[in-house]
């Protein structure tokens, strides 16, 4: 099990917290440690939430000013929700002073680049439908109402868990679950059928027992 603030970077531990008493201590340049350890979870956190094309611009600007307010950083808590959070206030400023709103268009395809590519290797039916999916899921997510997408998109996208989605978006553990439990079934209504195979046939096996 992986202690309580560590991260995993590359496949080895980094400790985030003395990462965070060495820059606090002078040494400035540990704190690229955090950079790498993150940015790419960063990169798709202001993607699915609309930074578009400027998702590295939002990205830098959130390390920057997580760096600089580190001083008011609290002790012992988890670095990534505190970032994220930076993350969501740059992209949602971003966003909103541009003279329109990002297009469904722009997101996927910056979510995309953010994300790691499907490998050469798989079944192009398979790839496909990937696409499918995630094409309709971005589709579903820009009809709920912000804090419903945010929610979402922090449970699942970034696989935050409850704790950290609280801390991130600044609400009690309850909010969270019972906002999360409306987006989904939000988005249940709002998501099309989309088979589980290339054969067609939605992986239901004959029936399961849901109605």
């Amino acid at each position: 099990m992986r202690a309580q603030g560590e991260v995993l970077e590359g496949g080895r531990v980094v400790d985030e917290g003395a990462v965070i008493a060495r820059v606090r201590a002078g040494e400035a340049e540990a704190y690229a440690e955090l950079v790498r350890a993150f940015t790419g979870l960063a990169l798709r956190a202001a993607a699915a939430l609309g930074a578009g094309s400027d998702a590295e611009d939002v990205v830098q600007q959130a390390f920057f000013k997580a760096y600089c307010s580190l001083g008011r950083f609290r002790e012992g808590s988890a670095f990534k929700p505190w970032l994220l959070s930076i993350v969501a206030n740059e992209t949602r400023n971003t966003v909103r002073s541009a003279v329109r709103q990002r297009s469904l268009v722009g997101r996927e395809a910056a979510l995309a680049e953010a994300e790691p590519l499907i490998p050469e290797s798989a079944d192009p039916a398979v790839a496909a439908l990937e696409v499918e999916r995630r094409a309709a899921l971005l589709a579903a997510l820009e009809r709920l109402s912000e804090e419903h997408r945010l929610v979402v998109t922090y449970r699942y996208l970034l696989e935050m868990d409850e704790a950290e989605t609280a801390e991130a978006l600044g609400w009690p553990r309850g909010t969270v679950k019972s906002r999360l439990n409306r987006a989904l079934r939000k988005l249940e209504r709002l998501l099309p059928r989309v088979p589980d195979g290339p054969d067609g046939s939605d992986g239901s096996g004959g029936g399961d027992g849901h109605g």
